[in-house]
């Protein structure tokens, strides 16, 4: 069934090898002073920061930086953009890099002019931004998030020990958002592939739902279609340019709402990563690759049908010649074997976990989940098979 929805999304995207010539044209909606937001240098090495900086001072733009933005980007990070924006009058944020960039500049964004402390208002309390928000512009270098469509901003509070997200309305989404598929040849492979299950995971958070007979779930097999048969050929060439756009068109696709309308959501593997990245500092994607296996298979009982469907139309299961739950476990097998076939770690320890940090990731986790209501017992269940 498909519920009552409103759908909107304002980003602009400019997508190809060309896109960036886009940027001199979107620059003319913004006054003089830039706050380029960048990674740890590696716009440097590919080239896209000088092609950047020189767009940016040919239209006589002043250029405040800030770089070095944390692939798990903290609050003191946002606090010092914050600062950045409100003393060099910043019109325009500009995050050039990955998802954890273009997050950075939208929490930036929501808190240069927030009265309050704004990771209590916004990453605590999820109250209505009622301040004024600086736009944002993002040129993608890694594909995972789709940060560059959406208004979720992912941040770390060191000092609290809390990784938390929070999706904000439209308004703070980036403006405008240039993709072009060859930054990402140079991405290694770990971040690759942690990018690839980034996607993978956000399409089954929306597809392992509770909300079974929908049209967006024929849309969302499609897309792990693509995306799988995609990866297989970046594996092996790294500057395929169709299977890099591929990749990179089901990363925007998979996150810019359009999958998630109309359907009731999951999330819980995403809690529970984000408290491990909160403790561990491991790669998004890494973490939730490692948890998903053991998760699925905790909770796939109470969603049996929708396993099955999973197995036989993402994974090609000959689930006639099985049982329901034989032909579940064959899918989410499938799916584990994916994550060996693309280099992943299969165990909490692998990424930095210890024994004695599953208690308190379990019990700093946000609640919740689709099929089956996760509570703390059963969070810690998950993560000691994943250990």
């Amino acid at each position: 069934m498909i519920l009552d929805f409103t759908f909107h999304n304002p980003t602009r995207v400019h997508f190809g090898k060309s896109s960036l010539d886009q940027l001199n044209h979107e620059l003319d909606n913004y006054g003089d002073n830039i706050l380029l937001l960048y990674g740890k240098g590696s716009i440097k090495k590919i080239g896209v920061y000088d092609k950047v900086v020189s767009i940016l001072r040919e239209k006589g733009k002043n250029i405040i930086e800030l770089g070095g933005i944390n692939p798990n980007p903290r609050y003191t990070q946002v606090l010092e953009g914050a600062r950045l924006v409100r003393e060099n009058k910043v019109d325009l944020i500009l995050a050039v890099g990955g998802g954890s960039t273009i997050d950075c500049a939208k929490a930036i964004s929501v808190s240069a002019y927030c009265k309050e402390d704004s990771w209590e208002k916004y990453w605590e309390k999820y109250e209505a931004v009622d301040n004024d928000i600086v736009p944002v512009g993002a040129i993608l270098t890694m594909t995972g998030t789709a940060s560059e469509m959406n208004g979720g901003s992912v941040i770390t509070n060191e000092e609290k020990k809390i990784k938390n997200g929070r999706v904000f309305d439209s308004e703070v989404n980036p403006k405008f958002a240039i993709l072009n598929p060859e930054y990402t040849y140079s991405v290694p492979k770990y971040q690759m592939v942690s990018g690839v299950f980034d996607i993978m995971s956000h399409l089954m958070e929306q597809y392992f739902s509770g909300d079974d007979d929908n049209t967006t779930d024929y849309l969302i097999e499609a897309v792990l279609e693509s995306l799988i048969m995609s990866t297989r050929k970046a594996l092996i060439n790294p500057e395929d340019y169709e299977a890099r756009s591929n990749i990179m068109w089901c990363a925007t696709v998979g996150l810019n709402k359009i999958l998630g309308v109309s359907k009731a959501q999951d999330w819980e593997v995403h809690m529970i990563e984000h408290q491990l990245g909160a403790y561990t500092d491991c790669a998004h994607g890494i973490g939730l690759a490692i948890i998903s296996v053991p998760y699925y298979k905790y909770i796939y009982q109470y969603g049996l049908d929708k396993f099955v469907r999973y197995a036989k139309k993402v994974w090609g299961v000959d689930v006639d010649s099985m049982s329901k739950e034989e032909a579940a476990l064959a899918g989410i097998n499938k799916l584990a074997e994916f994550i060996k076939e693309m280099g992943i770690p299969s165990t909490l320890r692998e990424v930095g976990a210890t024994e004695d940090m599953l208690p308190l990731i379990a019990s700093s986790t946000v609640k919740g989940g689709g099929y089956k209501h996760m509570e703390e017992n059963d969070i810690l269940e998950v993560l000691k098979e994943a250990y």
